[in-house]
């Protein structure tokens, strides 16, 4: 086992994950690091065994950890990283502030990010996995982020240097962003406030928001422009694709596929992660059987299975 570097913020060995996840499913972190500041996240990196892999975590609203835990170290920022400053049309956001804070934030200000008010997580997830919704993206309002690669060197990276795709970038995982400006176009706060205040409604009736979920369980299939940007105007869904298959209401052990909304996956109560992993990848099976489209997985699914046997 190699030697922890000396820190000033929190180092845990075998911390749960399923405390830290939406599903609340997972085994634990061989070590769980939550840095003071970013002088403390860059020296640990620096100083870390480079056979030691890491691996950053958000709020984990998009995350199945496997039964069976993560080696090395998951990183996770909180505190003295969730400062939010609006200048102007400019918003710049501490990587662990919540989309939704952003958002609620930059209205105030007169600024529209407002597309990030129902997306779960946050701005150093919604940057790396490129987040939307309503036909809106964060590459479509980002203007730079500073991370802390695995080396422990502070970068400043443009949209080039992140690739952003359809709900991807090209970010190697396990670079840490720590920071991301965006520059949204101008507006009235209350109308915003009212814009913000729809979207709300409106996700409140179609999706299962008082469930334990990840958010939408696979990308949407159609839709995908030259860009990289889903057209959320295509009438070809997941969910549809879901419910032709038969599968809306499905279930394996704890985990089932919802009947409001057939592209959330939640936890009933006492779910695994196998559970869910499983039930998505029937899903998965199912759809290609009944529509030949292969489904692709919107959550991420990192760390082991559990061990035979048992956890």
């Amino acid at each position: 086992m190699a030697q922890m570097p000396a820190v000033r913020g929190s180092l845990t060995r075998n911390k749960p994950l399923s405390d830290l996840t939406w599903l609340r499913v997972g085994g634990p972190a061989e070590w769980l690091f939550q840095p003071a500041d970013l002088d403390d996240l860059a020296a640990f990196l620096k100083a870390l065994s480079p056979d030691v892999p890491v691996f950053p975590i958000g709020a984990g609203s998009n995350l199945i950890v496997r039964d069976g835990g993560m080696g090395g170290v998951v990183i996770r920022l909180g505190r003295g990283f969730n400062g939010i400053v609006v200048a102007g049309d400019r918003v710049t956001a501490g990587a662990a502030a919540l989309d939704a804070h952003v958002a609620r934030r930059a209205a105030a200000a007169g600024v529209d990010l407002t597309f990030l008010r129902t997306i779960p997580g946050m701005i150093g997830g919604a940057v790396r996995m490129n987040a939307g919704c309503y036909g809106r993206y964060v590459a479509d309002v980002f203007v730079e982020a500073r991370a802390v690669t695995r080396e422990g060197r502070v970068v400043r990276l443009g949209a080039d240097d992140l690739g952003f795709g359809y709900r991807e970038t090209m970010l190697a995982p396990d670079t840490v962003i720590v920071e991301a400006s965006f520059q949204g176009s101008l507006g009235d706060p209350e109308m915003l406030e009212a814009a913000m205040a729809d979207q709300i409604e409106r996700r409140d009736a179609t999706q299962p928001t008082r469930a334990r979920s990840a958010g939408s369980t696979f990308r949407n299939p159609a839709g995908v422009s030259s860009t990289g940007h889903a057209d959320d105007t295509q009438d070809l869904k997941a969910w549809t694709l879901i419910d032709r298959a038969g599968m809306r209401g499905a279930r394996r052990g704890g985990a089932q596929i919802s009947e409001k909304h057939s592209n959330f996956l939640i936890n009933t109560g006492g779910a695994t992660a196998a559970d869910l992993e499983g039930l998505g990848d029937e899903v998965r099976k199912k759809v290609f059987q009944e529509t030949g489209i292969r489904l692709d997985w919107e959550i991420m699914r990192v760390g082991k299975p559990a061990p035979q046997g048992g956890l």
